[in-house]
């Protein structure tokens, strides 16, 4: 989140646009997920942002191992590799969709930001550029690329990011939310959204709350549309949270607020990108 607010700020004079968290389809199955995509005249810059403390050091494979400062190490094997193959999968959609063979300039970025971390020497060859954040925020001050491409807009707005569900307490669950449970139409309506749906709820926390049998209540944003409801006990939306196997249901009395993504342009659903 940091880094990209300063991206933002720092890009904003040179007409950089920037986009978090950026889920593309992968052919071999699932989505991938890129930490930054930042678009600028006919540019791209596909962002991995690692913030390890203590030092690393990058094999002969390109295998990267942190030595963390409490001991021990850790093998990230390929990082420069798996950015650089998501930038060719993204290029390759955006090529796809516009039904061209030369697509934008292409720089794939490993942004090191923590300010104490001790770097080695950068060998030949890496798939990616190694940048501190000043050296990130450095790009985009200084790199003017132009009047912005309206097609890589498109094609970046074509993408979706993970849903949010915000739990009481702050903590906050990350992953694809399939259905909010709440009624029948409201899940229909939500089977169909096009754009972001944001939710609130009121938990009636007094002592009265126990004889009632619905104790809470949620305003659900769909389409630019508000849908007031109430919210019984037992009550659960369903969710696929991020590293877990199975999809599961999440009380709504546990839920504070929804963040959930527009789902992917129709040319995103089933694309055929290449590796």
């Amino acid at each position: 989140m940091r880094l990209s607010k300063l991206s933002r700020a720092a890009g904003k004079k040179n007409g950089w646009k920037v986009y978090e968290s950026v889920r593309i389809p992968d052919p071999e199955g699932g989505r991938r997920e890129i930490d930054m995509v930042i678009i600028g005249g006919n540019t791209i810059l596909v962002v991995e942002q690692k913030h390890w403390s203590g030092s690393f050091r990058i094999t002969k494979e390109h295998h990267f191992i942190q030595t963390r400062n409490r001991g021990g190490e850790h093998n990230h094997d390929g990082v420069a590799d798996r950015i650089a193959r998501k930038a060719r999968l993204l290029v390759a959609l955006h090529n796809e969709r516009l039904k061209q063979e030369e697509g934008p300039e292409v720089r794939v970025i490993v942004s090191m930001t923590h300010f104490r971390l001790e770097w080695p020497k950068i060998p030949e060859g890496l798939a990616a550029e190694m940048v501190d954040e000043p050296g990130m925020l450095d790009i985009l001050k200084k790199v003017n690329p132009g009047k912005l491409n309206q097609e890589l807009v498109n094609t970046l707005e074509g993408f979706n990011t993970w849903d949010e569900v915000h739990l009481n307490g702050g903590l906050m669950l990350k992953g694809d939310v399939h259905s909010l449970g709440l009624s029948k139409d409201t899940d229909v309506e939500f089977s169909k959204r096009n754009g972001w749906v944001k939710g609130d709820t009121i938990h009636n926390r007094s002592i009265f709350s126990l004889f009632d049998n619905q104790p809470s209540s949620a305003t659900i944003n769909i389409d630019g549309k508000n849908i007031q409801c109430k919210l019984p006990y037992g009550i659960r939306l369903v969710m696929h949270v991020v590293g877990e196997k199975e999809r599961r249901e999440i009380p709504w009395s546990q839920i504070a607020s929804l963040n959930i993504s527009k789902p992917p342009a129709e040319w995103n659903r089933n694309p055929k990108a290449s590796k």
